[in-house]
């Protein structure tokens, strides 16, 4: 039964349904410990802490929402538009409405057949789906998968298959520790196996042969990125242990640097080398020993560095457009060095690997980030709005005697940052929460309002989802007042009477035009509930789209003026 994607499934749910963090770890290592064939432990490490292909691989099934929603809808015979979306709106998930529908929908209960596929089927299917090239294809294998399936399977085929978080409250560092108690070892050493091999279905097939000595950095795969912590949630108790950087207002990326090749990657470890080619060129003019680099890729133009909104135009795109690159052009800024003299160096000093950084930088002529030593906070808070002078997001300090600690979020790197903003917004929908925060309603839907908008029909809508900023008091008084509010129900969501007004903070304001408002938050969250305030009150889509264009419109203190990084040209 281990060998079964419906195991797989039902671990990934009983996990989602389990409050401890520990008793989450210790249910997916009796998963793998019971996993016979290393082949299929790979794959169900890999499912569960990578998605569909591995990190290193360069593959993504490619299947976008609308595609899977329609097919749904086709495959439940229903409509997508009145019935699929308000179900997907209420849940906030498609593939838990799908489940649902999947579940309740009595002509798709009579077209699936559960066959107890194996986790190598499914990898092929997946396979499958990336050879396949149009949405017709993609949906056909859809169809006759789902139909060897549970719902439940069903759901987590869908975010396996989609790259993302399973949404279980449980990312690729508890699988990592699972597999550590998996197998008796340490977590530290499953974990620098897992940042050097990319792989964390590789890793676990090392761990379990005790094999972990074995593992090997190779170039052309992502690592693990180090993190930084919010200054205000950690104490600095002597600055002089700090150098301090401006946090740029771009995109953060690795450059993978070996003779004529280059290949770029994003924070969530994705190859994106297509959508910034100049890089690729730059790196290429510079006859590089080999190296990996980390960084910051910035629309720069006119000796300023533009916001992340304009970045956002080269984003994605296979191959930008020569008008593109010449109206948004990018530069790689790199503030660390992980691998070099053929050999990776996460374990030097951050003073160690910056002073090889500043000997690559003036003998090829790479742009870095300029270090300020710093003394005391009156010095902070001066190069903090000298930052934001610049345009850039805030400061960070970094402690000269760290090794880089990836994939961590600990005390060696701290950003200084102010919010981008607030709204004032309403509470559209409550999800109910897992972990510790199970039993009570801790995710919600937030919306602004259009009524006067005469492109919606509708009052209210979404413009974030948030679940931090409150206390557990205020969690408990808002699921008490969320009881009189609800006016449907449909699995773990709730839809509310729009009464309650969340003043939310956020770091920045995006463009998606995925989305019904056309614009998402970066990382909203609670500020206040304003009891006091009601729907009325609510900011508006216009406010949102002014907040947006003021930002690309600020005036910006210029590189030259004590600039943010140094170029040896």
């Amino acid at each position: 039964m281990s060998d079964k994607f419906q195991q797989l499934a039902e671990t990934a749910q009983q996990i989602n349904e389990t409050r401890s963090t520990n008793s989450k770890i210790t249910i997916c290592a009796d998963y793998f410990s019971a996993i016979g064939k290393d082949e299929d432990l790979n794959r169900a490490a890999q499912f569960l802490g990578e998605g569909a292909f591995s990190s290193v691989s360069g593959k993504r099934a490619s299947v976008g929402s609308r595609t899977y929603s329609t097919c749904a809808a086709e495959f439940c015979e229903i409509d997508y538009e009145k019935v699929f979306k308000p179900c997907k709106t209420a849940l906030g998930s498609s593939s838990e409405a799908i489940e649902q529908l999947m579940n309740n929908i009595e002509v798709a209960c009579q077209k699936r057949e559960p066959a107890q596929l194996s986790l190598e089927k499914i990898e092929e299917t997946y396979q499958q789906l990336y050879r396949a090239s149009g949405r017709a294809d993609k949906q056909e294998i859809l169809r006759e998968t789902w139909k060897q399936m549970t719902p439940v399977e069903i759901k987590y085929f869908i975010r396996i298959m989609t790259q993302g978080s399973l949404r279980i409250g449980f990312e690729t560092r508890s699988v990592v520790s699972a597999i550590a108690e998996a197998f008796d070892k340490e977590v530290d050493d499953v974990r620098y196996a897992h940042m050097i091999t990319g792989s964390v279905g590789r890793t676990a097939v090392l761990c379990k042969n005790d094999n972990l000595d074995k593992a090997s950095f190779n170039l052309f795969h992502p690592l693990s990125f180090m993190l930084a912590s919010p200054i205000e949630n950690r104490a600095v108790e002597d600055l002089d242990e700090y150098v301090a950087e401006e946090k740029f207002d771009g995109m953060r990326a690795q450059a993978h640097i070996s003779g004529q090749q280059v290949e770029l990657y994003s924070r969530e470890l994705n190859e994106i080398t297509h959508s910034f080619p100049e890089i690729q060129q730059f790196f290429l003019k510079r006859d590089l020993p080999n190296l990996v680099l980390d960084g910051e890729i910035c629309v720069y133009k006119e000796d300023e560095i533009l916001p992340f909104q304009l970045l956002q135009k080269r984003m994605g795109r296979k191959k930008p457009s020569k008008e593109i690159i010449e109206k948004y052009p990018v530069l790689f800024v790199s503030y660390d060095l992980l691998y070099h003299d053929d050999r990776p160096i996460f374990d030097h000093t951050l003073s160690k690997r910056r002073e090889l950084l500043v000997e690559l930088s003036q003998q090829h002529s790479l742009p870095i980030t300029n270090q300020f030593e710093v003394s005391d906070h009156d010095h902070v808070d001066e190069l903090f709005e000298r930052a934001l002078a610049h345009g850039n997001e805030g400061l960070m300090l970094k402690k000269k005697g760290s090794t880089y600690e990836y994939g961590q979020r600990r005390k060696s790197w701290l950003k200084v940052k102010k919010p981008g903003g607030t709204l004032d917004t309403i509470l559209m929908y409550a999800h109910a929460g897992s972990g510790k925060r199970g039993g009570y309603y801790s995710d919600f839907t937030l919306g602004i309002s259009v009524k006067e908008d005469e492109r919606y029909e509708e009052e209210f809508i979404p413009i974030g989802k948030a679940y931090g900023g409150y206390t557990d008091e205020e969690m408990k008084r808002l699921n008490e007042r969320i009881k009189d509010l609800t006016v449907e129900k449909y699995g773990p969501t709730l839809g509310l009477i729009p009464e309650i007004v969340i003043e939310l903070e956020f770091d920045d304001i995006q463009v998606n035009k995925r989305t019904k408002a056309n614009y998402t938050l970066r990382l909203p969250r609670f500020k206040a509930i304003r009891w006091d305030l009601g729907p009325k009150d609510t900011d508006t889509l216009k406010d949102v789209e002014r907040m947006y264009q003021e930002k690309i419109d600020r005036d910006r203190l210029k590189q030259k003026e004590n600039p943010s990084f140094v170029f040896h040209q």
